[in-house]
Formats: structure tokens, sequence, C-alpha cells
């Protein structure tokens, strides 16, 4: 009881308080609108028509109107009229667009050297001059933006900066229309809706910051402002309005306690709504967002910064925020029919995990397809395993191992932690990204397939993967048939490459008599000899060791001998002081013949062949 009572006074408390700052309101500049969802209208603002001037700061811009639609409505020199959707009187920052929906139509007529007001814009702010063009067809130039509220099926209207170069009237017959000088750049690049204006007098924000209404101070002879009463957020309330606000309250404080000791006594309630919400902010992890091609030349900044080129797209830096950097891979519109472009969205946008690259979002814009995935400032393994003796390169033998272990664990939740199998079938270093701590993420689901998590392989039309890491039998079905256990081989292949720290193939190298660089490693081990690759420490000569027989288990040629991906990670895993160097799979003078205890007709028994799932 002495509870209740304790929040019954204080709601009359708030009762007495709220009734007590509407004295504020009781005056002919109190805060208005001009419809039930338009922005609320105060200090340094009036409504014409239903305030008097005092209620406005005295200069042309403050004194807005309402429309017919009951639309906020900012007139600016010119006879230029925009709906106001936003007021931000702390920031003292409107969001306006155009009554028409046409903001572009603006543009010409727009002067804001003689109004209280500038363009507002948080990032890429320069001034720039645009020129706007009316073509007959649509233009393949990368600069130009298509202006789609004054273009028709058969007339386009384009903006592009005046300083990108080229003569666009020349190169695709169009006529320029007029030219739009000093405004911001992205006014230029972007089919604009909506834009921000901001204001720098009066300065009412040290008011808003204080929870206070600003106003002309009164008898003052130059416009000067003062805060003064307490600033409600809702905007003007009535005492019936306040009153039931009370009682809102009141009742809410009641229905918390009850909820309060309800929960106290209903551990097993809490712990599954702590689980729904967990579920819900993960499930949006799940669904990459779709960007226009507009777009992701914003992103990235008109394809400034370029970190690398692969044989399906190139890979630009891009920025979706101050604090969120991406990479940008834009595919190449020669290359394939987009199954690549189908297989990175369907697969991997469905997948999370530390060790799989998290794509963000994608563009199918017409012929222009792009994927953003998180940026990873490291690079690619593949950097820093070119060369075991470069030091400025070498990562150290423990973080090799951590890199190692965390590449198996990814592949291992390919193959076994999503509702459908995952083959890769492109585990090479430049597919393994590296974030600021160098934890690894796979990357690259181009040529990735789905099958059934019951079934062990998979049939293909053609072999795929990257020369050095493709298992045998997706060359030839004579070694077995595809599985898992093929993205088991490209893994392996990796490992013993940062053993090394040498290319798996090298096209320079004509010799057809130069060792097999997996059968060098693997007579070192079989001879008692140590790897000698930057090995200061008898710690680091056990890590290289454990590898190296990791990496060998995992390149049998007869697929059945190599461990599965969980096995792979449970080696390395280990102490590595128990495990066996495999049996010989080579032969200096043919190493691609199998050597294996099984017969193929057995093989071809233990993995029965399926067909790829669509």
């Amino acid at each position: 009881m002495n509870l209740f009572f304790r929040m019954f006074s204080i709601c009359f408390m708030l009762i007495v308080l709220v009734d007590d700052g509407l004295g504020i309101f009781e005056n002919e500049c109190k805060e208005s609108k001009c419809g039930s969802h338009g922005p609320a209208v105060r200090f340094p603002f009036r409504i014409k028509g239903r305030q008097p001037d005092h209620c406005g700061y005295p200069e042309d811009g403050f004194h807005l109107s309402c429309s017919e639609r009951k639309e906020t409505v900012l007139e600016l020199p010119n006879s230029v009229k925009l709906s106001i959707n936003k007021i931000d009187y702390f920031s003292q920052v409107i969001s306006a667009s155009d009554p028409q929906g046409c903001f572009p139509k603006q543009l010409p007529k727009i002067n804001l050297s003689v109004s209280s007001f500038r363009f507002h814009y948080q990032f890429d702010y320069w001034e720039n001059n645009c020129t706007i063009f009316h073509c007959l067809q649509r233009t393949q130039w990368s600069s130009a933006t298509l202006i789609s509220c004054q273009s028709s099926p058969n007339s386009y209207v384009y903006s592009n900066p005046s300083n990108s170069g080229g003569d666009v009237n020349k190169i695709y017959n169009c006529t320029k229309m007029y030219e739009i000088i000093n405004f911001p750049f992205l006014l230029c690049d972007l089919d604009i809706r909506v834009v921000r204006l901001s204001w720098s007098f009066p300065r009412c924000n040290s008011c808003e910051a204080h929870y206070k209404y600003c106003r002309l101070k009164p008898n003052s002879t130059q416009p000067a402002i003062e805060c003064y009463g307490k600033l409600q957020k809702k905007g003007a309330l009535n005492k019936f309005v306040a009153t039931g606000i009370a009682l809102a309250l009141l009742l809410l404080a009641v229905s918390v306690t009850a909820l309060f000791y309800v929960y106290g006594f209903n551990k097993k309630e809490k712990e599954y709504q702590s689980k729904i919400e967990k579920f819900l902010d993960d499930y949006k992890t799940f669904k990459p967002s779709r960007y226009s091609y507009t777009d992701i030349k914003r992103i990235t900044n008109q394809f400034k910064e370029e970190l690398g080129q692969g044989a399906y797209g190139t890979v630009y830096k891009g920025k979706l925020s101050e604090e969120i950097m991406v990479a940008v891979k834009v595919l190449n519109n020669s290359k394939g029919n987009g199954e690549e472009f189908v297989n990175e969205v369907g697969i991997i946008g469905k997948i999370h995990h530390v060790n799989v690259v998290r794509l963000i979002g994608f563009c199918a814009d017409g012929f222009r397809r792009a994927l953003l995935y998180e940026y990873l400032p490291n690079e690619s393994l593949a950097k820093f395993i070119s060369s075991a003796d470069a030091k400025n390169h070498f990562l150290g033998w423990k973080r090799l191992q951590d890199i190692a272990l965390g590449v198996a664990k990814g592949i291992e939740y390919l193959h076994q932690g999503c509702n459908q199998r995952i083959l890769h079938f492109d585990i090479n270093p430049h597919n393994i990204l590296l974030d600021h701590n160098f934890n690894p993420k796979i990357s690259d689901f181009g040529q990735a397939k789905l099958c059934s998590r019951d079934q062990s392989a998979v049939s293909l039309t053609t072999a795929r993967g990257t020369i050095g890491y493709i298992a045998p039998e997706v060359f030839s079905r004579n070694f077995g048939n595809v599985s898992c256990k093929s993205d088991v081989y490209s893994f392996g292949m990796l490992v013993l490459e940062m053993v090394g720290g040498r290319k798996n193939v090298d096209a320079k190298q004509g010799n057809e008599d130069q060792i097999y660089y997996p059968e060098w490693i693997y007579n070192l081990l079989e001879g008692g000899e140590d790897l000698r690759f930057e090995i200061d420490a008898e710690e680091d000569a056990k890590i290289a060791k454990k590898l190296a027989i990791v990496g060998l288990w995992c390149i049998q040629w007869n697929p059945v001998d190599r461990p599965s991906m969980k096995t792979a990670v449970q080696m390395l895993e280990g102490e590595g002081d128990n495990l066996s160097i495999p049996a010989n799979p080579f032969s200096s003078s043919n190493h691609t013949r199998m050597n294996s205890r099984v017969s193929r007709r057995q093989l071809h028994h233990q993995l029965e062949a399926i067909s790829e799932t669509e």
C-alpha cells in the first residue's frame, strides 16, 4: 500500500506541474500545426494567418503558410515553395520536399544567397556546377544521373557534374537545357526527393538544449532572443490531455509493478523473452539490403578507391556511413550468365558465421550487378603467405595456426551447420579475407553449390575452382566422386602453402622434373628433417609440423582417405604430438596417379553420386 500511495503522489505532482506549465501556451504564440501529421511550428517560425508577426523571427523565410492539403509550406526567394516534412529545432535543420514531387524542377530558381537558409549535408559536401541535359534515348555515361520525375518513355532528362569531362552533346546526341551554379555535389549526382536546409540565426538551440522555449525579447530595439518557460516535447497540451497522461502514467506504474513481481517469480518466461529478442536481432542480419546503382556510385565515391580485381569483377572501397566501411564488388557484365551473382546472394545471404564474410547488400539494377560485403582491412591471406622468408609479411606460427583453425571451422559450418550442405569449390588464399584482428573469413561463393545434408556427393558438368587447389576428382571421376571432401583437399593445399609460404603452382616454371611441392614437404617429414621455414622456437616447430601433417592428410588422392572438416578441426585444436604422418600418396615419376588401398569400385560404392540442388 505504501508503494501505491507513493506512486499516486508522484502522479498528482505531475498533474500539477503539467497544469502549471500550460500557462505558457495560453497566449497567441502557442505552438501550432498545419495538419495532424505536420511538423510542430514555433519560434523562430510562425504560421501566417494564425499567429501575429512577433511570434516569428522578422526575416523572410520564417513566416510559413498552410496549403489546401494542410501541408506546411516554406517560401524561398524567386517564389520557390517547398513542403516542410520535419523541423529539427536543436540542430536548426529543415527537411523539405517539392509539393509536386519533383525537386529538380525547382533547382534553376533557387537562390539561397539572399535567403536565411543554406543547404545542409553532413557528408561529402562541396560545391559544384551541374548541367541538365535532355536526351532522346537512355545514355550509358557513368557520371550522368537520370532525373526520373522529369523523364518520360521517349524523353530523358539527366544531370551531370559540369567538371566530369567529355562532351555529352557529341557522345549521346543530347541537348543542354540549363546549368546549375554552385550547388552541393550530391544534388547534381542524385535524383533527389528531400533536401535539408539549415539556418544560423536566430540561435535558439541553446534554449532547446535546456528544454526551454525561445522568443524575441520584448521592447528590444534590435531583434534579440531569450529563453523562457518549459518546453513540452509533445506540443501544446490542454488540462484534459495532461490529466489523461497522468492517469496513464499511474496505470503504467501499477502495471510495471505487477509485471515486476510476475517476472520475479517466473524466470523461465524472462529467459524465453530474451531468446525471442535475440532471434529477431539475429534474423535481421540474414537479410541483405538492396541498393540501386546510383547508391553504389555514392557509396564508392564514384568508384574512387580500387581494392583489387578478380575474374568476375572489380572490388572498390565504400562507405555507408562515417563508421561503416564496405567492400563493393562490381561484377563484369561480360562474364557468365549471372550464375555467380545468384549464388552469392542466394547462398551467403542466408548464412552467418564468424569465419564467413558477411554480405551486407547487393545491387541488381538492370544489367548492373554488385555485391556489398563487410570491409576487412587486412585484405586476403595471399598477401601474407607469398614468401615465408619475407619477415615484414610473416604472421608468426601461432597466428597462422589460428587462421588455419578459423578457416577449418568456417568450412565445417558450410558442410554441417546449414540447412543444406554448401560446397565452396574455391578455397584458396585469395578467398580468405582477414579482419583487423587477423580473424579469417571465407569469401567468394560464386562457384559454390548446394546439396542435401544426408547426401555425400554432387555431380558437376564442368570443373570449377582455382588451379593448384582443385581436388583430382573434380578433373577426373577416376579418382572418385565429387563431394565435400573436394573442399577438404583445397583446404589441405591452402594449409601446406601456409606452411611453406610458396605457391602450389608456379606458371613461370617450365621444368617438368621439378619436385611436386606437397611431396617435398612429405619427404622432409618422413626423413625426420625440420621444416626449415622461419622457425625460431621449439613451439613454432611443433605448430609447423602439425599444420604440415594436417595438410597432407587433407590432400590424399582418395577422397575416402581424407578426414572430414570436423576431424580436421579436432586435429588442429589438439597438441599434434599424436598425429601420424599419412601414407605416401605421391610418386615422383607421376604424382597424379592415385595410390590407394581402396579400389575404384569400392570408392564409387562409398560415395553415391547425386545431382546438385539448384
